[in-house]
């Protein structure tokens, strides 16, 4: 199923810390361009990512956040954007909450 969505970040400072990259050094310039090529397509297609089973989403997320869905982007380099879907029949929002490498990634999701 194709459906579109709006993005948003889960915080400001999350907000404010990818517009960071795009004035970093040529590595962060590089993830802001991987971010924004991965925002563009969960736009068009809010479940172009992997899904995580539900017994693998952290507890953080759900605490924190509220999170029953999460989801994977893969970007290059092994690094991976995870979000949330959230939604009614309106509007479909996705929920951008971090990136981080694949090894980081491997230890939030007990892999």
């Amino acid at each position: 199923m194709i459906l579109p969505s709006e993005i948003r970040f889960v915080e400001e400072a999350t907000k404010e810390a990818f517009y960071r990259l795009q004035k970093g050094d040529s590595s962060e310039k590089e993830l802001f361009r991987f971010i924004n090529q991965a925002i563009d397509n969960i736009e068009k297609n809010a479940f172009c990512g992997i899904q995580i089973p539900r017994k693998q989403i952290p507890k953080e997320y759900v605490k924190k956040y509220g999170v029953v869905n999460l989801w994977k982007y893969d970007l290059p380099n092994a690094w991976r954007l995870i979000y949330t879907i959230r939604g009614g029949k309106a509007v479909v929002v996705s929920v951008l909450l971090e990136w981080m490498t694949h090894k980081e990634y491997e230890r939030r999701f007990n892999y």
